[in-house]
């Protein structure tokens, strides 16, 4: 517990959806997908414009999707699981055989060996996927990862009814002119009746402000380049992709306290300011470098700004123009953003 993580913690509900990683829409039916690096090489230059009234388009894009972690580096619940287990900053287990060392002595022992017999406890490696899968199992199976009990869910359901002020924010929301978040947190039922997930799964380059808190950040020349590494490794060289990070779901957005792959932001009302102010007026959400300029998209190398969405609504706008949300607007928002918090009880 003294050593401090890179990344902020994504949640682990609202996964059992959670597409395998590919650049472009996943295909599970088709054996002659093309590779990563491929698929890489297929992709458009331009970024496609994504609204909140146009997400199809976007949908069957050839831009990266899916996967776990900030930077979809594992396919399955499994895979994830195991990786903390090893993270010298999280479990900080040696190596997998003092994980294994663990299951052995945990009281579920015996239970693992009348499972998959006795040997499986004299095998580290197939031990700990056992145990992993379990836990996944757990992750899609308990209805407490993905209960979908929020107000939101209640008011789809002809259940609850919105204040003014929370469907002013579920307006501005989906309005394209406005926020635009519906843009990539797509907040509409699929056509099977599935609830949303308040994500399409694709990755995006933000350009979020460094966290001078992290402890990797002291050395200036250190970036975290998403999909291009350090975590991942496979797309290093795709360096179109560098800066880009998964779009979470935002369901119970408003009980977390830091935002952004970074955690660069503690509270709701500074990543809208962000939204709002990035392009228009910079000195609102950057810090000024030793020269007193704003220190703009300052968490990612000058070679790969280029790969900041300036597409997307409100990310569309130009310096000194005004701000596609205004203060009322975001407060609306934030309001709207709390009839995800699951839980949700009429009276409350």
């Amino acid at each position: 517990m003294n050593q401090q993580g890179e990344r902020a913690v994504p949640t682990l509900t609202y996964l059992e959806r959670q597409p395998a990683f590919s650049i472009g829409p996943e295909n599970e039916e088709d054996e002659s997908a093309p590779s990563l690096a491929t698929a890489a090489l297929q992709a458009p230059d331009r970024h496609a414009a994504k609204t909140a009234t146009d997400t199809a388009a976007s949908a069957a894009a050839l831009v990266p999707q899916g996967g776990l972690f900030w930077d979809g580096r594992v396919d399955t619940l499994q895979q994830q699981a195991i990786q903390p287990l090893l993270n010298p900053v999280e479990m900080g287990n040696p190596n997998a055989d003092a994980v294994a060392a663990k299951l052995r002595g945990a009281p579920y022992a015996q239970r693992f060996a009348q499972l998959f017999g006795s040997a499986i406890l004299r095998q580290p490696r197939l031990l700990i996927s056992e145990a992993m899968f379990a836990v996944a199992r757990y992750q899609v199976e308990d209805p407490s990862f993905h209960p979908y009990s929020s107000k939101f869910d209640d008011w789809l359901e002809g259940k609850a009814r919105l204040t003014p002020a929370e469907l002013r924010g579920y307006r501005l929301f989906n309005d394209p002119a406005k926020a635009n978040c519906a843009g990539c947190h797509l907040d509409r039922p699929r056509p099977d009746g599935t609830p949303p997930r308040f994500t399409d799964s694709q990755f995006e380059a933000l350009g979020v402000p460094r966290n001078p808190a992290l402890t990797f950040n002291r050395e200036p020349r250190h970036f975290d380049l998403g999909l291009c590494g350090p975590l991942r490794q496979d797309l290093s060289a795709e360096t179109q992709y560098c800066g880009m990070f998964l779009t979470p779901t935002l369901r119970n957005v408003a009980t977390r306290h830091a935002f952004f792959h970074n955690g660069a932001f503690h509270t709701l009302r500074q990543v809208l300011d962000f939204y709002a102010f990035r392009d228009v007026d910079p000195a609102k959400v950057y810090p000024r470098g030793a020269d007193g300029r704003v220190a703009a998209f300052n968490d990612l190398p000058a070679r790969y700004r280029g790969n900041i969405d300036v597409t997307d609504p409100p990310f569309d706008r130009k310096l000194g123009e005004k701000p596609a949300i205004s203060e009322q607007d975001e407060r609306d928002i934030i309001a709207f953003l709390h009839t995800l918090t699951d839980g949700y009880k009429p009276g409350r």
